[in-house]
């Protein structure tokens, strides 16, 4: 078993492995086995190196009775790690052994959990306006049948949820579009200072309303760059948009355009777009999760203000589709600063 043959095999293949003799020591091991468990494994009793028991259990059957088993084996520590293993039975004449093979499922279980938790977070987001508008359809056909002025107001509200589950598919679909296409790059040159122009017009009214006032600077001439036309307006609009609506009633947006000569992240010249809003800001603690799907701060006021929890995860797979960076400066009664940095070539 422990042949130049076998140990050149074992090292060739890129799975980890570990061939483990009848008396249950380590025959040989692969390096992939070696980063695993660490050196020196060759000659040592297999449960000082693996102490759990459904992988020793596997062993254990295989050595016995020649069959092949399967068990799961997880690593814990700084970073945790998944395999899914197979022991198989192995001879060299008289000699019995097992192979087992190592394979890193660490990614795939990753996946299946952000599906898990994609399709429960849409479950909850859109069970709350259906149950709200089932409630009222029974209380209308029921109770409120002949109260006008209940009526009104039902409907009213329930014109709301369903805007809302409406934004909520929208926005599902959107944010499908954008991964599908985010390996590809654009190839046409827009002026994006017109974009962001386009953006804060269609916005002036909720500003108004807002009563608060956006300034932009830094568009008086046109910045042509390498983009998608109405993905990149999409990125302004949910920027400039959110910053109004949690900016602070009667307070000032800034929109600044600025080209930089050299972006160390992007290896070259760029265009940085700050939208820049005087509310309370976001602390620290949420930073590094503002741009998962249907991660809030405040969850109530939120909903309240008619956002999805997508809106950032839409812009940041927009952003990594033209090769930009997104970053997000903010302390808590200090406001923040949402910054969009492009590529000039």
């Amino acid at each position: 078993m422990n042949s130049e043959l076998v140990k050149s095999m074992l090292t060739a293949v890129p799975l980890p492995l570990m061939i483990v003799g009848n008396d249950q020591r380590i025959k040989s091991a692969n390096a992939g086995a070696h980063t695993i468990f660490g050196p020196e494994l060759e000659g040592r009793q297999v449960l000082t190196v693996i102490r759990q028991p459904a992988l020793l259990d596997a062993l254990e059957a295989t050595l016995r009775d020649g069959s092949t088993n399967r068990a799961r084996f997880l690593i814990t520590g700084a970073q945790d790690a998944s395999y899914r293993i197979m022991t198989s039975p192995i001879s060299n004449g008289p000699e019995r052994g097992a192979l087992i093979a190592f394979e890193d499922v660490t990614e795939l279980e990753k996946a299946e959990e952000m599906r898990r938790d994609f399709v429960a977070n849409v479950s909850h987001e859109l069970r709350t306006p259906l149950t709200a508008l089932l409630g009222f359809i029974e209380t209308l056909k029921g109770a409120a049948k002949d109260d006008a002025v209940a009526r009104e107001r039902f409907l009213t509200i329930m014109e709301r949820e369903a805007g809302r589950m409406n934004r909520l598919v929208s926005e599902l679909l959107s944010l499908s579009r954008v991964e599908a296409e985010e390996r590809m790059r654009p190839g046409e040159r827009v002026d994006m200072a017109g974009i962001v122009r386009s953006a804060i017009t269609a916005l002036k009214p909720l500003a108004e309303a807002a009563q608060v006032e956006i300034e932009l600077t830094g568009a008086e001439a046109p910045i042509h760059l390498l983009a998608d036309p109405d993905q990149m307006a999409q990125v302004f609009s949910n920027l400039i948009e959110n910053a109004v609506k949690y900016g602070g009633s009667g307070k000032k947006v800034t929109v600044e355009i600025t080209r930089e000569p050299r972006e160390i992240g992007l290896r070259g010249p760029a265009v940085r777009f700050d939208v820049i809003d005087r509310g309370e800001g976001i602390d620290q603690v949420h930073l590094p999760r503002l741009t998962e799907r249907f991660y809030r701060v405040d969850a109530h006021r939120s909903r309240e203000k008619g956002g999805t929890g997508l809106g950032l995860a839409i812009v940041k797979h927009i952003i990594n589709r033209h090769r930009g960076r997104l970053k997000i400066d903010s302390a808590k009664g200090k406001g923040s600063r949402f910054s969009v940095i492009l590529p000039e070539n």
